[in-house]
Parts: C-alpha cells; structure tokens; sequence
C-alpha cells in the first residue's frame, strides 16, 4: 500500500468514528399502505428509519433498524384496547441495512385506529428515545360521507397524547379532514406539556427541504405547542420534530436525544368531500 492510499485509509477510519449512531441520529416513524379499510380487511404497517434527523432534511428511508430490541408497536383502537404488532413484524431486507420491518393487522372494529411506537436506545454516552404515530379509520363504506358526530368524537380521541416523552399530537382529523388546501392543526408535547418555539418540520415524500427553516415546509410551535401547515399536493407527508437534553445524565449515557415523527396519508380529494 502506497503512502497516499494509507492516508485515504485513515480518514475513511475516522470519519466513520467521528458519525453519529442510526439509532441516535436517524429518524423512525410507522406508516400503512392504507388509510381507510372495511372490517376485516388486513392493514399492512411499515416500521422505516429515515434521515431527516441526521440534517439531510428529507423523507428517505436510510438504513434499518437491526433489531426490535427496544421498540414497541401498538395498534390502540377506537375503545383504546392496545394490540402489541411486534410479534407480526417481519423484516423486509435481503441485506442488514435494506429494506425495514413490516407487519399484519386484522381491522375488526369500526372507527380510527392509531399505530404507535416507541423506541429507547443507547450509544455509547447518548441515549436516544423515540416516537412516532399514524392513523387508518376502519369503516363499512369507503364511499359515504362520515358522521360529523364521529368525526367530532374522533378528533377529541386523537387530540390526546398517548404519554410519548415527545409527542406529535393533531387537531385535526387523520384521515377525513384532508386534502390540498385543507389545513393541518398539530401541536407538540414533551413529558405531557405543551412545548412552545421549537421547529415541526411537514416533509411531503420527494420534497427536500433548504438548510436550517425551511419557511415552506417549517413552523415554529406557538405558546401552546402548537402550529399549522397547509399540504399543496396529495402526498405521504412525514411530520417531524426533534428536542435534546445536552446536560441529562443517567446510567451509562450524559446526554438525551428526543425524536417525534407522525405520518398522513394525505388524498388529492377530501374524504368528506366525496
């Protein structure tokens, strides 16, 4: 080996010590190949890792989670009875850093179903705690127009955290309130309290955003958590926000790194308008 390439060599070597881990520095976020079932129908979920959260501001799939150590994922129904999917999840990648995971659900009772995980992993001196969230609505019909009291009601079931450290909670309902041009209400919660001037990030597949706040695609949470976005397109659209703790210390690790993903499946035509 000449004196060029073995220099090449050490900077290969320490720049690859010198990155931050996947499951520290990558984005998961959950998502379905649907969003609206009849009863009995199978809803297929996907468990992806992505690299919005390592600044390449995007909504790709980078890499796989390598095992399910850590995670957990729950379909939490209209009545709030959990179903634990990890058992169902199968991984979809020939290679260890391909593909992601994927799992069956049976949709048995009527009403909107939420997909939530969570993930709390260690590297090194960091720990990374993460969570994301979609929604699918099971209903007889997918042709008629929904009852404005079950939209209601169903608003109000999804406007409440689950408890997630950081969370992304909706104002606005999941799967019947969207569309271009429909705008879309969401707040941000860490350890159940609203968390005001931090950015949400409303990454629609394809898009790329521009370096630091994107004022197309960015909001800054308001006093109460909240902000909103109108999509301009139909479009899998991944909300995303991040929060740290430099000074936390623990067992093992002296800093917290918090992610918070929810994915909308948003229709080029309004359900409710249909």
């Amino acid at each position: 080996m000449n004196r060029k390439s073995s220099v090449l060599g050490v900077l290969v070597v320490l720049s690859v010590i010198g990155r931050p881990s996947i499951t520290i520095a990558h984005d998961t976020w959950v998502q379905t190949a649907t969003n609206v079932v009849r009863p009995e129908d199978v809803v297929h979920i996907d468990l992806c890792l992505g690299n919005h959260g390592n600044d390449h501001r995007d909504f790709k799939l980078a890499s796989k989670l390598g095992s399910l150590e850590g995670a957990s994922l729950d379909v939490v129904g209209p009545s709030g009875v959990r179903t634990d999917l990890l058992p169902e999840m199968v991984d979809l990648g020939y290679a260890p850093k391909e593909g992601f995971w994927s799992g069956r659900f049976i949709a048995a009772q009527q009403g909107l179903h939420c997909v939530a995980h969570t993930l709390d992993k260690l590297h090194r001196t960091t720990r990374g705690i993460k969570s994301g969230k979609a929604y699918f609505l099971v209903a007889d019909s997918l042709d008629q127009a929904p009852d404005l009291n079950t939209m209601s009601e169903a608003i109000q079931v999804c406007a409440k955290p689950l408890g997630h450290p950081l969370e992304i909670v909706l104002e606005t309902h999941p799967v019947l309130a969207l569309s271009p041009g429909k705008e879309i209400v969401a707040r941000l919660f860490f350890r159940g309290q609203p968390l005001a001037d931090q950015k949400v990030s409303f990454v629609p597949r394809g898009a790329t955003l521009a370096a630091e706040l994107d004022p197309e695609f960015e909001r800054t949470t308001d006093a109460q958590g909240r902000c909103r976005w109108t999509p301009k397109d139909g479009n899998l659209v991944l909300i995303v926000a991040h929060h740290s703790i430099p000074e936390a210390k623990g067992d093992g690790y002296d800093k917290i790194s918090y992610s918070a993903t929810l994915v909308l499946n948003v229709p080029q035509r309004c359900m409710c308008c249909e």
